[in-house]
């Protein structure tokens, strides 16, 4: 779907009248919205309930020329960004099939930055996935191609830039894992951020090997895919700003390994790479909008299989560090990842801050379900930054805590560590984890984000599936905090 803006109402068309949408605040006087039909609009609103309410909507026709126009009055509440943003989603949501093919909003007198983040929640909703959907019926392929927003288009760009990443994001999840694997990751995103001026480092396995990176390697054993690391490293901050690092976990397909995973759901594991999707994106959506700040995105790229050569529980590996691992269970899989790459970019680019993210692990979605993810820090300043962000942005966090009586639980008896610890605070421990290779005076934050790259039903600028979650957090964060 395309985004236009202009600066005033265009004339409605005898061949095409296009939807015609006006934003209500809750409780707003419906008076004088549509000309000459105020009893008419009154009265589909009270049939409609319709009361203004964020993400809300109502439907009337009214006389236009020789036919009819439809016209949608769509609620805002307060009238803050947020609620723009939703009513941009209800817009989509309510349109992209119905039949209607152009779309007029006629946001004229509303602030920039609300206009765009209306522009940016509609074309955010009207991401689908239907690559693989040959039958596809008529009544649910989408018909609307454009929405013209009548406002200030002054502060959309960067919005735009955010979509795109968030669309990558998306992609990257939906795949299925026959098509996306280690390799295409990369080959697909390299192709999506070509000739923006991106930094890209690529690992093999060879190389990985040589660097000691067994950690990451153990994991990727039992599959026939080879493992990548993939760095992608943007420079808009000039030669003294201090380096940002974003690590994601990429396992792209996790059945678990030797410790397998119950067959029910395991489908749902291709998006397993959702925290390395996820900085994909970042990054895609920081260079598109030449951010100044200086950001370093690294994802670690892996399948999880059992096979004869796979992992098991009990072995030892070694990672990059130096560290030692006891493997207790094959399917705590995505800290091994991710400690090897934190060692990486901390031993290659030494930044003052990292900030990781990853599906990491089904005991935070028993805690907070599929409405935040869980942070952890070791940085009370960049802890209430990310939260800040996140409620800037709409990717929610909530903070957990990390102690050393946490620690101590994921103590081995026979290495430096063991990779799981007792049923109880799972996701704490695994923080605690990754924490033991964080080096001194690094600013470091982990996302656990398992219960919000993938969902079940519709929310306001995502459809059922995946949903880009982390995309916007990091954005924000490096536009308030490194560029701010």
């Amino acid at each position: 779907m395309k985004i236009e803006f202009a600066a005033s109402r265009p004339a409605p068309t005898t061949a095409d009248p296009a939807v015609l949408a006006l934003p209500v605040t809750k409780g707003a006087s419906l008076a004088g919205l549509v000309e000459g039909a105020d009893a008419l609009v009154r009265g589909a609103a009270a049939a409609q309930r319709f009361e203004g309410d964020a993400g809300s909507a109502a439907e009337v026709h009214v006389a236009s020329g020789e036919g009819t126009r439809r016209v949608l009055l769509l609620g805002v509440g307060a009238g803050d960004d947020a609620a723009y943003e939703r009513a941009g989603g209800a817009l989509v949501a309510r349109l992209l099939t119905s039949g209607a093919t152009a779309a007029v909003a006629d946001l004229s007198g509303v602030d920039a930055v609300s206009a765009a983040r209306f522009a940016a929640g509609a074309a955010q909703r009207s991401w689908r996935f239907d690559a693989y959907r040959t039958r596809l019926p008529e009544k649910q392929k989408p018909t609307l191609a454009t929405l013209t927003v009548v406002g200030d288009d002054s502060a959309y760009a960067p919005r735009a830039a955010v979509t795109d990443g968030l669309a990558l994001a998306r992609t990257l999840a939906a795949l299925p894992p026959n098509i996306l694997y280690p390799e295409t990751f990369v080959e697909r995103v390299l192709a999506a951020v070509d000739g923006l001026g991106l930094e890209a480092t690529v690992l093999d396995e060879e190389e990985m090997r040589a660097l000691g990176m067994g950690a990451l390697l153990g994991v990727s054993q039992g599959s026939r895919r080879e493992a990548r690391l993939l760095a992608l490293k943007w420079n808009g901050g000039g030669a003294d700003a201090p380096l940002t690092a974003l690590v994601g976990k990429g396992v792209t397909f996790d059945t678990g390994g030797i410790s397998i995973k119950p067959a029910a759901g395991m489908e749902d594991m291709k998006w397993d790479m959702g925290g390395a999707g996820a900085v994909a994106g970042a990054m895609l959506s920081l260079a598109t909008r030449k951010a100044k700040a200086n950001v370093i995105g690294v994802m670690g790229l892996v399948e999880n299989m059992p096979d004869g050569n796979a992992q098991r529980p009990g072995d030892v590996v070694t990672s990059m560090s130096g560290q030692t691992i006891e493997v207790i269970n094959t399917d705590a899989e995505g800290r091994l990842v991710l400690c090897d790459c934190l060692t990486w970019v901390q031993r290659t680019h030494a930044p003052t801050t990292i900030v990781d993210l990853a599906t990491l692990t089904g005991a935070m979605i028993v805690s907070l379900g599929n409405e935040f993810g869980g942070l952890f820090s070791n940085d009370d300043a960049l802890a209430d930054r990310l939260l800040a962000a996140g409620r800037a942005s709409g990717d929610q966090l909530w903070r957990f805590p990390l102690t050393d009586a946490y620690d101590k639980l994921i103590d081995s008896a026979i290495a430096d560590m063991k990779n799981v610890g007792p049923r109880g605070a799972g996701s704490i421990t695994a923080a605690q984890f990754l924490q033991r290779f964080v080096e001194k005076g690094v600013a470091w934050a982990h996302l656990d984000i398992a219960g919000m790259v993938w969902a079940d039903k519709d929310g306001p600028t995502w459809a059922k599936g995946a949903t880009g979650y982390g995309v916007r957090v990091l954005d924000r964060y490096v536009a308030d905090v490194c560029e701010g």
